[in-house]
């Protein structure tokens, strides 16, 4: 039987395109097996410039890019801070009112300020940039452009020539008194007014000045004493600056950056520092399209650094130290994607287009199976992919807090304490955590989360105002020990004596959307197990923090995530001088108790140890007793990578991972390409289709024209 030359054709085309291949690949074929990680964001960041940046989707670009003078070591457990473009860690020297040196022994209160002298490793220089690029003379060619110059511009590419020089002390000099420009609105500004010396006095002089000012002036409190030697004067003692100097709020800034990004015109082209990054730091910002994508190139200037040789017993056996020595990073280019919806980014990164993926709720079953004991385990679908599950808890806290300047659930009174005991063993916190967050949680104990130093495990960190301890574990007290407190209050059954009604208490949110309804519903329910009416107040963000500020808010739920890990950076939400009513502080709850207070500040300051540990738990047991939050969950984050992802361990206070993650980019071709195979069987079986039923047509077709 003959086919139509037409029919062959076609048929021919087809056949030729049955060859293995990823029709689907998103990617040039030349990056196919190339030290490339590919991975997804959903926000654009809104700044990245690091005086201003506080969010993680900005802080997951900036810090492969700048580089403070510590960080924390990528494998040991508890956080240890090491040098990162420091030499050593920094020489501490306490100094009494008179400036005179005292010793590491003396008592906190002889000691007026504490000295931080830094010194600055050699051989660390910027990424290429414009801003640093000179001519022959050594002047620089973009530092006085004009307007014709900026017409044709588009984006900081556009300049040809690039340059770079080492970094001096200098530079973490001006990026300090940067963070003091009131025109810059650093949001750690106002803390350190409190620290370090000539801070505040500093942001008043220059408040009225250009931002490149700061450039010719000096702060009493923060000097270079060489070109890789400053020091950073801070008021009486606080261990905890140190965790500070790891933040990118401390990162070199060159004067040139200001210089180059102040000319008329270059905002105007969102060509600003808040756009184009500029640092030391193991990738630059090749590409900035938020819209599309975000590249980060490797630094070809970057300092010598090492993978750590040593971490915790088990990193050996995890292969976490296989790479021990060797120079980082081994990334040459990380792209990110901009992917807003979950469904397609799950596809990709089933697909293996994306290296690493975060499970969202209508994944989990998918990815993540529950044991009989409660254990998290990988399907079987993702086992068979090699897949890698992470899971740590994070060191954070959700809470549901009272303002404790209300007149119904705040106060001292026993009324109200009893009030707020009871509503902390009726809001079932584990059964939030299943419902909403697909087990991703562990109900909090108290302030402290898991991780901190502090924290204490087992029967003895219990919270027993809301807990007692059975089979090995807390259990969370009958729903009757609660109607008992709610009758010793005064609100049996949950009548309110003054109004012979239900007790009527207003939750105060921002959550207002469709998908928020469950659960506001669900938190309606937990109060009226009491008999409490719960009225949800849904308001937008400004003007929930308006209520928040001036105190009108009633009941909110609020969070915190650790900028270090100190006990100190969650207590201080509780201490009464932090108040958000009265001081504009981080004490959301307003809460103020002479006891806690005393001991907070005698344990803030403190090295840690035994007399220590002892006044975290006195403090944890106070706010227990007083209940001025609902100790909601510390969250648990579930995340996949393939099996090509190496050297993969969370680290919760460290955001310059990239540097040392590896891909196996050979496993990775070859399981894109097992994973990718098009399947054409179908169409052909189609075209054979069309093809037989064209032959009867084709054959009356040729009798007509032989008759």
């Amino acid at each position: 039987m003959k086919i139509s030359s037409c029919a062959a054709s076609l048929l021919a085309v087809l056949l030729a395109a049955c060859q293995p291949s990823q029709l689907n690949n998103p990617y040039s074929d030349a990056d196919t097996r190339q030290s490339i990680l590919y991975q997804a964001f959903s926000e654009r960041p809104k700044h990245l410039d690091p005086a201003v940046a506080y969010s993680s989707n900005e802080y997951a670009f900036i810090a492969q890019i700048y580089e403070p003078p510590l960080q924390y070591h990528y494998l040991k457990r508890p956080y240890e801070l090491t040098p990162l473009t420091a030499s050593k860690m920094p020489q501490v020297q306490y100094l009494n009112a008179k400036g005179e040196a005292l010793p590491a022994t003396a008592a906190e209160q002889d000691i007026a300020y504490t000295d931080y002298l830094l010194d600055l490793q050699d051989g660390v220089r910027y990424q290429p940039h414009p801003a640093l690029a000179k001519n022959a003379h050594g002047d620089y060619l973009y530092h006085h452009l004009t307007a014709a110059d900026i017409a044709p511009l588009k984006t900081l590419n556009d300049l040809p020539e690039t340059g770079s020089r080492a970094l001096l002390a200098e530079d973490y000099v001006y990026q300090i008194k940067r963070l003091a420009h009131p025109k810059n609105q650093s949001p750690i500004a106002e803390i350190m007014k409190n620290y370090i010396v000539g801070f505040a006095e500093f942001a008043r002089q220059v408040a009225d000045k250009p931002k490149t000012a700061v450039k010719d002036l000096s702060m009493s409190g923060v000097t270079a004493l060489s070109p890789t030697q400053y020091r950073i004067r801070i008021k009486g003692k606080y261990p905890q600056f140190s965790y500070w100097l790891a933040m990118l709020f401390f990162a070199p800034m060159p004067w040139e950056a200001d210089v180059f990004y102040g000319q008329a015109g270059l905002q105007d082209k969102n060509i600003t520092l808040d756009w184009f990054p500029i640092g030391t730091g193991a990738y630059y910002l090749a590409e900035n399209n938020p819209n599309r994508r975000m590249i980060l190139q490797k630094n070809p200037h970057f300092h010598p650094e090492a993978y750590p040789s040593e971490g915790e017993p088990s990193d050996q056996a995890k292969g976490l130290l296989m790479d021990a020595g060797k120079p980082l990073p081994f990334i040459g280019q990380a792209v990110f994607m901009l992917e807003k919806e979950t469904i397609p980014y799950w596809s990709k990164f089933l697909q293996g287009y994306f290296d690493a993926s975060g499970i969202a709720s209508d994944n989990f079953d998918q990815a993540v199976q529950f044991t009989g004991g409660g254990e998290a385990r990988l399907t079987d679908a993702m086992r068979e992919k090699g897949m890698q599950l992470e899971t740590s808890v994070e060191t954070s806290s959700f809470y549901m807090g009272f303002n404790m300047l209300d007149a119904t659930v705040g106060g001292n009174t026993d009324k109200a304490r009893k009030l707020r005991q009871a509503l902390a063993i009726a809001v079932d916190f584990e059964e939030f955590i299943s419902i909403f967050r697909n087990g991703r949680g562990v109900p909090a104990q108290g302030v402290v989360p898991p991780g901190i130093y502090g924290f204490a495990d087992g029967p003895t960190g219990i919270n027993t105002e809301v807990y007692e301890w059975q089979d090995k574990k807390p259990h969370r007290k009958s729903l009757e020990a609660a109607k008992q407190l709610m009758s010793e209050a005064g609100y049996a059954n949950g009548i309110d004596p003054k109004t012979g009604q239900a007790l009527i208490l207003y939750f105060d949110t921002m959550a207002a959307g469709a998908d928020d309804r469950p659960m506001l519903n669900w938190y309606r329910k937990q109060f009226a197990k009491l008999g409490i009416e719960l009225v949800i107040r849904a308001t937008d963000y400004n003007r929930f923090q308006e209520k928040m500020r001036n105190g009108n808010a009633q009941i909110f739920t609020w969070g915190w995530n650790a900028d270090y890990p100190d006990p100190e950076n969650f207590l201080f939400l509780l201490y009464g001088p932090n108040s958000k009513v009265k001081f504009g502080g981080e004490n959301a709850s307003n809460y103020q108790n002479p006891e806690f207070d005393r001991l907070f500040e005698k344990m803030r300051n403190m090295d840690n140890s035994e007399e220590r540990y002892r006044l975290i738990q006195q403090l944890q047991a106070q706010v227990r007793h007083d209940a001025p939050w609902l100790f909601g969950f510390h969250p648990k984050s579930f995340a996949l990578y393939h099996s090509w992802y190496k050297n993969l361990k969370p680290n919760l206070m460290a955001n310059n991972q990239l540097k040392y993650t590896r891909i196996n980019a050979q496993e990775r071709a070859q399981k894109r390409e097992a994973w990718n195979r098009p399947v054409f069987w179908p169409l052909g079986l189609a075209m054979a289709g069309l093809v037989v039923l064209a032959l009867p047509a084709v054959r009356a077709y040729r009798r007509k024209l032989q008759g």
